[in-house]
């Protein structure tokens, strides 16, 4: 076999024709600055090469697509073995999808509960049993001597229907009565029932007195009613004096049983522990755990206002409506009005007002109201009788009924989602919910975190039968589980949202797949799998990084994370700059040889160094404190922030960082200040925020999700720069304005693609593939916008430029020139200001939206959050992000920082750290103080708290190092 992949000529976007050979089943890291070439090689030139020769091996169906796939620009590469991807991208949208299903531990949990789990009733909590026909027989025999008893075959138990035909069916097989709802009748009667209504039919098998000389009898009739009714039977006992309409029911069954209610169970299949199967689904929530509920919190905000305030968001304040007409009718039938706080509703009233009056009517006069439907006429003074309906029936029917997708937004601005009270969150029906391995059933194994659920399975007592029967299936669960908590995901518990993981965290639980697919001779591209995870659980993560080169495969990552190149078999360097001063090869080889003149080794070696103050800001003196936060796995955390400082928040994944800042502060101040509707994790009391004026939290979420979405549509300089095309000689002349050179109007655009340049193929069993125009080529406008030129480059060419290029291209244009700037100082210059937004990275993502608040006049006061800005950033751009974050804080504002980067932790003034574990371990604020404070730890302090043992060493190792070349952006 090739030991070698060989690529000559790559020319794919900024890539400059390089030539690398790169070695197979090894470890191999692609590193350089942030649009230095490492995406473009990886996965736009070597997973798409792999990708189209799969295609190629396809069916003649498959491959009438291939002539609209363009081949990567690239000579020749060779050595290639079947590619799979694993990058950023959040698994799934759907809410049914879990970290169960997507891991498939799910599936094999229903399989293990199907046929080891032990049933029980729910109904009595008694263990469910189950009986042969000769055992039925037994304990009918059993029952005391003498005794009169009926067969029945319960045929139909609560269905609607008239059953006239069953009735003669029986009769013609020789029954002669039957229990009809209760009531004993002969079947040669015309029995007559209201075929919409429910009805509950026992056939009549036989009638004996139970005696050992009956056995036969007994079993013969037994097995026929058995049959009859699918697995059960009812014997009517008949005490003394009781007629045969009053008879004490007992109910047999073949299946799974329980004696004291009579309660049965089909045998399990695994579908019945699936939340997406009928079977096996909650009716309550349809397996979601959770249904979309009116909150009276949100209808009504604010208690101390009254209605003619608008206390009632929903309703606003009162016109001239029959809605208001009939609540003032119900409130002077509560002897209440207008005016009054709703504070001072009685809970009757108040549960009137949402529930609704249900068959109580009230009077309502309408003035100048409709004489009648249809009729044109207006009346005045007229008195109608009406129910009042309540706020969540209004509300539901507008959320439910409406086709305006305005309408549905606005009534789901008062809905919460609320746990499912039928199964507690649980996803499925009782039935299944009451079937248990070991104390649990599947709903609480599932929501335990991975490692809690790895200790119970693999602990758990099992009887020789289960353990016989389930030994394969164990061990398959165990060992997904084993290799989730080898790429740091202990914290996560199985009943996850998938679309509420990170993109690190999706990548990590796709390669945890992978590995336990034992797949060999695969070539393996992950995108930055350290993304989100604390220095404590790299280890691991790379650790099952070369278990998967182990196994026989090749594996390609682009990573910045330090010791994942240090521990890389080889190493792909590119740069020497972004965009078009990148795409070159400055290296390739073991990580030891990387040359003095590349930027990566002079970090990797401390010759560089980001800058970190001698001495920390104090801040303004004032603090900003939250108080008995306990949501999720909170501990009654007590939180202060210093004002006017850089702030960093650190610990191990799943430690509560989010919980705290994004979940719980975030949402309160923004609740505060924008009265926004999202609603923060409990807490007790918030102080201080008097001391700030503004929240802004600066997210990794996209700037766009379609092609029309671009850097210079989303920092508002295309709007300037359109602007200036319209002023110019030539558009005045032909009559044209700035929505000419809007690709998001028509007039202008490329009507073929209405101006996205691309067109969108589906591609059904893969994903969709986009391809440039053929009408514009991909340009966007028609022929006639493309004749406007601004020195010498048309709308087109302008929206092509890399953002360097064009801050010397508007020098003189000061409105566009100042926000192309602030794109620059966030090491931006080397995107278009025409690139799509889908191939925008979360970290470029997040920087460009540092940059929009740069460009802002502020007052000093604001508040910023962000969450891994670090993601996606080289060494080099990680300093200028310090820098960024440093003007920030320099001009009077408060940055919270979420980050596990030791190079952004230890430039920061002030480090809270979290833990000391993550999921149930977590939740506490271990220490607090400056880097170097924590990093001076000692004793239990400082083993309880991974951040301040990993700033020691960093500290230590940069004291070690050569004199470092500092620097600062100006």
């Amino acid at each position: 076999m090739q030991e070698s992949i060989v690529i000559r000529g790559a020319r794919e976007h900024n890539l400059k024709n390089i030539d690398v050979t790169i070695p197979r089943d090894a470890l191999v890291v692609i590193t350089g600055l942030s649009g230095s070439g490492k995406s473009s090689l990886a996965f736009d030139t070597i997973y798409a090469e792999g990708q189209r020769r799969f295609l190629e091996s396809l069916s003649a169906y498959a491959r009438q697509f291939l002539g609209m796939m363009e081949r990567p620009a690239v000579d020749f590469i060779d050595g290639l073995s079947p590619v799979i991807s694993i990058d950023q991208k959040t698994t799934n949208r759907n809410p049914r999808s879990t970290v169960g299903t997507v891991t498939e531990i799910t599936d094999f949990l229903r399989l293990l509960y199907a046929r080891t789990a032990i049933p029980y009733s729910y109904k009595s909590g008694e263990k469910m049993a189950k009986q042969t026909t000769d055992q039925l027989v037994e304990s009918i025999l059993a029952l005391p001597e003498g005794t009169k008893a009926y067969c029945f075959a319960p045929v139909v138990r609560s269905r609607k229907g008239h059953y006239k035909e069953l009735f003669e069916q029986m009769a013609r097989q020789g029954f002669l009565r039957a229990r009809v709802d209760g009531e004993m009748m002969d079947l040669d009667q015309d029995i007559q029932l209201d075929r919409y209504k429910t009805h509950t039919i026992d056939i009549v098998v036989d009638r004996f007195v139970i005696s050992p000389k009956s056995a036969q009898r007994l079993t013969d009739s037994v097995r026929m009613a058995l049959e009859m009714a699918d697995g059960y039977l009812i014997l009517g006992l008949q005490g003394e004096g009781a007629g045969p309409d009053d008879l004490e029911d007992r109910v047999y069954s073949k299946h799974l049983f329980d004696p004291v209610t009579g309660l049965s169970y089909e045998d399990p299949a695994p579908n019945l522990f699936s939340f997406n199967s009928p079977k096996g689904a909650c009716k309550g929530c349809n397996g979601l755990g959770y249904r979309y509920d009116i909150d009276r919190e949100l209808v009504i905000p604010n208690p101390d206002q009254s209605i003619r305030q608008g206390g009632i968001r929903f309703l606003g304040k009162p016109r001239d409506m029959f809605q208001f007409s009939l609540l003032e009718a119900v409130l002077e039938a509560y002897d209440v009005d207008f005016d009054t706080p709703l504070k001072k509703y009685s809970d009757d009233f108040m549960d009137v007002l949402f529930e609704g009056s249900g068959r109580e009517k009230f009077d309502v006069i309408v003035e100048g109201g409709s004489a009648g439907a249809g009729t044109g006429q207006r009346n005045r003074g007229v008195t109608y009788r009406h129910a009042y309906p309540g706020l969540k029936r209004t509300i539901r029917e507008q959320y439910e009924g409406s086709k305006s997708s305005n309408v549905r937004a606005k009534a789901e601005a008062f809905m919460s989602k609320m746990t499912c009270s039928e199964c507690e969150g649980g996803r499925l029906n009782k039935e299944a919910l009451s079937y248990r391995l070991g104390d649990y059933n599947i709903a609480e194994l599932s929501s335990m975190d991975i490692a809690q659920f790895r200790d119970t399975l693999g602990s758990m007592e099992l009887s020789e039968r289960q353990r016989q029967i389930g030994h394969l299936v164990l061990k398959e669960v165990l060992d997904r589980a084993d290799f989730l908590l080898n790429v740091g995901l202990g914290y996560l518990s199985l009943d996850r949202e998938a679309q509420t993981l990170s993109g690190g965290e999706a990548q990590r639980i796709r390669l945890a797949t992978q590995i336990g697919t034992q797949l060999v001779g695969v070539l393996y591209v992950l995108d930055e799998p350290s993304i989100g995870l604390h220095q404590r659980d790299n280890v691991k993560l790379i650790q099952s990084l070369e278990q998967l080169r182990d196994l026989g495969n090749s594996v390609l990552v682009v990573e910045h994370d330090r010791e994942t190149i240090e521990r890389a078999d080889f190493v792909v360097d590119l740069g020497p700059g972004a965009g078009t001063h990148g795409g070159h090869l400055i290296s390739a080889g073991v990580p030891e040889e990387m040359p003095d003149a590349s930027l990566t080794a002079q970090y990797m070696k401390d010759v560089r160094q980001i800058y970190v103050a001698k001495t920390p800001r104090k801040g303004n003196g004032k603090t900003l404190t939250l108080r008995g936060a306990t949501g999720h796995n909170l501990k009654d955390v007590t939180l202060t922030l210093p004002l006017g400082t850089f702030i960093c928040v650190t610990g191990v994944s799943g430690s509560g960082k989010s919980s705290l800042i994004n979940h719980t502060l975030t949402p309160l101040l923004s609740q505060h200040f924008y009265k926004s509707l999202a609603t923060p994790l409990p807490y007790q009391s918030m102080e201080g925020m008097d001391h700030i004026d503004k929240i802004i939290s600066i997210d990794q979420s996209p700037i766009g999700r379609t092609p029309r979405s671009n850097p210079g549509t989303y920092t508002k300089v295309f709007d300037h720069i359109r602007m200036l095309f319209a002023e110019l000689p030539e558009s005045k002349i032909r009559g044209y304005g700035q929505g000419r050179f809007s690709f998001n109007v028509k007039g202008g655009r490329c009507e073929t693609c209405t101006g996205d340049g691309v067109r969108k193929i589906e591609m059904n069993f893969l994903p969709d593939v986009y391809v440039a125009c053929e009408r514009c080529g991909g340009k966007r406008y028609n022929r006639d916008t493309l004749e406007i030129f601004y020195q010498g480059k048309t709308i087109h060419d302008v929206l092509e430029m890399p953002v360097e290029e064009a801050v010397e291209f508007f020098k003189n244009i000061p409105s566009i020139h100042r926000k192309l700037e602030t794109l620059m100082s966030v090491g931006l210059g080397y995107i278009t200001l025409g690139q799509s937004s889908t191939t925008i990275s979360g970290g470029e993502a997040q920087r460009m939206k540092l940059s929009r608040e740069l460009s802002k006049s502020g007052t000093g006061n604001t508040l910023y959050v962000m969450d891994e800005p670090t993601t996606g950033l080289h060494f080099h751009d990680v300093k200028q992000l310090v820098d960024v974050v440093q003007r920030l804080v320099d001009r009077g504002n408060t940055v919270i920082v979420i980050e596990h980067n030791m190079d952004l932790i230890k430039a920061a003034d002030w480090v809270i750290d979290m833990g000391p574990e993550g999921g149930r371990g977590g939740g506490e604020i271990l220490v607090e103080g400056t880097p170097k404070q924590l990093a001076s730890l000692k004793g239990e302090a400082m083993k309880r708290s991974y951040t301040a043992q990993f700033l020691k060493e960093e500290f230590d190792r940069i004291q070690k190092a050569p004199k470092p070349i500092v620097e600062t952006l100006s």
